[in-house]
């Protein structure tokens, strides 16, 4: 059971690894024996990551990247494949947020956070999963937010790319799906720790589960313990077991609220 959860020979590509959740995730990566690509542009705070996780035994490296510049997006992706021969997992992390009120914000603010939210997330989907489709194996997990599932004033910007990384997890989900290649959101708060959207399927013609599952705690050491079982969870083997078995239930989805209320639809 405890090789499902392994990620041992896994390469990992993991962006804003520098700090909180990112660095959280990465060692948890690390720990589970994945060799951890740390991206990111803040290049001395991706250092202390990596020296974090080489210092409990795992592998890791230092990733420059700024996510929003679409070519240097492709010449890294490009770089990684050629030295690593592979990327098995990718972890969208990185992002920005803005707090203003709508009236008071400018075009060019709530463009920069579509942009580093949601943009640079479809770019690197689409680069790293190309190659995940050749290779007819990948696990992409992009991280959200609660924020995406419901609503929040002065944070607009953040609030509409969490939403559309949400519905761009779907559709990369479901296009990948016959091929080996899954995607999930994984959306965290304050209140409500983690939130996880995911489409899975085995084939073309087998019914697709999407679900949206919640968990509560009260503080953040069992909220980031919650978000390493997830992000393991997730990208490991145990990640194919789930969709076999998704695939195996009669239903064609089910999906529960950010609260717990379980919601099934019509079969």
């Amino acid at each position: 059971m405890a090789d499902l959860f392994s990620m041992k020979n896994r390469v990992v590509l993991l962006t804003g690894a520098s700090r909180g959740l990112g660095r959280d995730m990465a060692l948890t990566l690390g720990a589970a024996g994945a060799t951890v690509l740390c991206a990111g542009r803040t290049v001395k705070e991706l250092e202390v990551t990596a020296r974090a996780i080489k210092r409990k035994g795992g592998k890791a490296e230092v990733t420059p990247l700024d996510i929003t510049d679409e070519a240097a997006v492709r010449e890294q992706v490009a770089s990684i494949i050629a030295k690593h021969r592979r990327i098995d997992v990718l972890v969208n992390n990185a992002g920005i947020i803005y707090r203003e009120a709508i009236v008071d914000t400018s075009t060019d603010t709530f463009r920069s956070a579509i942009e580093t939210d949601l943009v640079s997330q479809f770019m690197l989907a689409r680069e790293v999963g190309r190659h995940m489709l050749e290779r007819k194996y990948g696990r992409i997990v992009n991280i959200s937010s609660i924020m995406g599932i419901l609503g929040r004033a002065t944070v607009a910007g953040y609030v509409a790319a969490k939403h559309g990384l949400i519905g761009l997890t779907k559709c990369v989900a479901l296009e990948g799906a016959a091929h080996g290649v899954t995607c999930v959101a994984i959306s965290p708060t304050r209140r409500l720790r983690v939130a996880c959207t995911a489409a899975w399927a085995s084939g073309p013609i087998t019914p697709i589960r999407a679900v949206s599952t919640s968990c509560c705690s009260q503080g953040r050491t069992d909220a980031v313990a919650v978000l390493q079982a997830t992000t393991i969870s997730l990208t490991s083997c145990a990640s194919s077991q789930r969709a076999i078995a998704s695939a195996r239930r009669r239903s064609s989805s089910t999906v529960f609220s950010p609260y717990g209320k379980k919601a099934v639809s019509p079969k």
